[in-house]
């Protein structure tokens, strides 16, 4: 696989491959047309008054996902009381937050035709609720995403994403990215508890 192809869509073909072995492996697996009709989805999927917890991500962001919880009162946005708290005093208590949430919603960085999810964090604030930590987890993946197994994954992520996310961290916070802390999932022990929402078009990283 050569670098431009970690930025192309998947196939049919393929997306329908590692939606069969998500399911094989207990997550649950849908592909959905596009972003628009993730944002839909999701709102299906999350009831009302859950308390949400959205990781960083340029496809909940591009997509009006990360406003559909931030903004309103339907849900109880972890995110947003997070960022209201003093790190400084409230360090535990905004850990405690953001690790076993009702509901964590965000992006990964590949996903395989064998069934893994993989995930790259520099600071590692949302991998306790991805692995386990909160109730349900709901990941959108844009069809660029699609790998055909974890070699590959992780060059994807040390080739493509890591490059595209320390420009943007650079804009935000004025530092590069890194790959601090690396979470592969394999299976999901619970079956259910984390959805992975295959699309047809890319979005993100």
């Amino acid at each position: 696989m050569t670098l431009s192809l970690f930025a192309d869509a998947a196939t049919a073909e393929r997306l329908d491959r590692a939606a069969t072995a998500l399911i094989r492996h207990g997550f649950a697996a849908e592909i959905l047309p596009d972003a628009a009709a993730a944002r839909a989805r999701v709102l299906e999927l999350i009831p009302p008054g859950a308390s949400v917890f959205t990781g960083a991500s340029e496809t909940l962001r591009l997509s009006g996902i990360e406003s559909d919880i931030s903004a309103g009162d339907r849900y109880d946005p972890v995110r947003v009381r997070a960022l209201a708290m003093d790190r400084a005093t409230q360090s535990d208590d905004i850990r405690r937050l953001t690790s076993a949430p009702d509901v964590v919603l965000g992006s990964v960085h590949a996903v395989t035709e064998t069934g893994s999810v993989v995930v790259a964090s520099a600071s590692g604030s949302q991998l306790p609720a991805y692995a386990g930590g909160a109730g349900r987890a709901i990941w959108i993946v844009g069809a660029q995403k699609i790998v055909p197994d974890l070699p590959t994954a992780l060059r994807r992520v040390e080739e493509h994403c890591l490059p595209l996310e320390s420009e943007r961290s650079k804009l935000a916070y004025g530092v590069p990215s890194a790959i601090n802390r690396l979470l592969i999932m394999n299976a999901e022990l619970r079956p259910g508890r984390a959805t992975v929402l295959l699309l047809r078009e890319p979005i993100g990283f």
